[in-house]
């Protein structure tokens, strides 16, 4: 029997040495066993990779940066529903969820079904606050606290060793070894994404994720954890591999029966030397590494779908251990004119 097509969009599609979530949500979405695709990408610059892939992406529109306001981005989306008709969007940057989800109910009058995290849910978790979701979860985070001018810098001295992790309130993260490199990192991080910046204590240990996904009701749809193998000089995982770790799966259970997460997430963690887990910080969205957890048995891009749609999902019950991803790098061959209609038009 012929399955059913539903029309995907997603973002996310730079899949570079930085990559973003959106390829590897797709491989997931091809691979779907109840539907077949029609995958719309959403791209912010013309030199996104995953405009280019045409064998994952059917058609791809820039969208605008979500600093160019709701109402822009709310213009951009109806142009492309009246010509795509899409059933799901799947956002995948940290930046723009807070967009989308202020305009989940006008999405959905137009037929544009999401599933995303509550705004409670998505501040709660925020680097600011993880300290307090910490203590409210039983959970380990290290110190941190939050600055808003280079003047602050130099007192941290009496609340921190170093080093320290410098953070952005979106994204970026670097370690600094002494007040000079905090303040080297303040600048380069506010001047993208504003203050205020975190300042966290480093915890020295081996580095851990579990990517997670929550049905809004309380119950754990999936997760799977894997420690890193191979990490590159911007800390991204370019290598993991899936681990059998209860600890983390009912750290992950607490969180989402106690918060009753809405949509994907992902933890970052550190275990130390003493065998403790350290929580730093909790992405509210799909990882980049996806496609580790679908190649361990739990596609959790096809049953985020599914629970955006309404469609009751069973919970998966296992994943394979020892499952590893490795990334590597691609030279795609493209043709100058496809480069300039994406720039020019805005589509491909």
């Amino acid at each position: 029997m012929k399955k059913k097509v539903i029309n995907i969009a997603v973002t996310g599609l730079n899949a570079t040495d930085n990559p973003g979530p959106g390829i590897p949500v797709i491989r997931g979405l091809r691979e779907a066993k109840d539907f077949d695709v029609r995958i719309i990408g959403f791209a912010y610059e013309s030199m996104e990779p995953g405009i280019y892939m045409h064998d994952l992406v059917d058609k791809t529109y820039q969208i605008p940066f979500p600093s160019a306001g709701q109402e822009s981005l709310l213009a951009r989306l109806e142009y492309i529903q009246e010509i795509e008709k899409i059933d799901v969007l799947i956002p995948n940057f940290d930046a723009e969820l807070f967009a989308f989800m202020k305009l989940e109910k006008k999405l959905l009058k137009m037929g544009i079904h999401t599933f995303l995290p509550t705004v409670d849910q998505f501040e709660d978790r925020q680097k600011i606050n993880l300290m307090e979701f910490g203590k409210k979860y039983d959970i380990k985070v290290p110190y941190a606290r939050t600055i808003f001018s280079l003047s602050e810098i130099f007192g941290l001295t009496a609340d921190f060793t170093y080093p320290v992790v410098v953070k952005g309130k979106y994204y970026d993260a670097y370690i600094a070894y002494n007040p000079e490199q905090v303040q080297t990192y303040f600048n380069k991080i506010s001047s993208k994404w504003g203050v205020p910046i975190i300042i966290q204590q480093f915890v020295y240990g081996s580095e851990y994720n579990v990517i997670a996904l929550g049905d809004g009701k309380g119950n754990t749809i999936g997760a799977v954890p894997m420690r890193k193998q191979f990490i590159t000089d911007k800390g991204k995982a370019w290598a993991g591999i899936t681990i059998d770790e209860k600890n983390l799966l009912e750290m992950t259970d607490r969180i989402i029966s106690g918060s009753k997460w809405r949509g994907g997430m992902e933890l970052e963690l550190m275990k130390t030397q003493n065998n403790e887990f350290y929580l730093l910080e909790i992405n509210p969205r799909i990882p980049a590494w996806v496609y580790l957890a679908v190649g361990a048995g739990q596609n959790m891009p096809e049953a985020l779908v599914k629970l955006a749609l309404g469609e009751e999902v069973k919970p998966f019950e296992t994943y394979d251990v020892g499952k590893l991803f490795i990334r590597y790098s691609y030279d795609m061959i493209i043709e100058l004119e496809e480069f300039e209609k994406i720039s020019t038009l805005g589509e491909l």
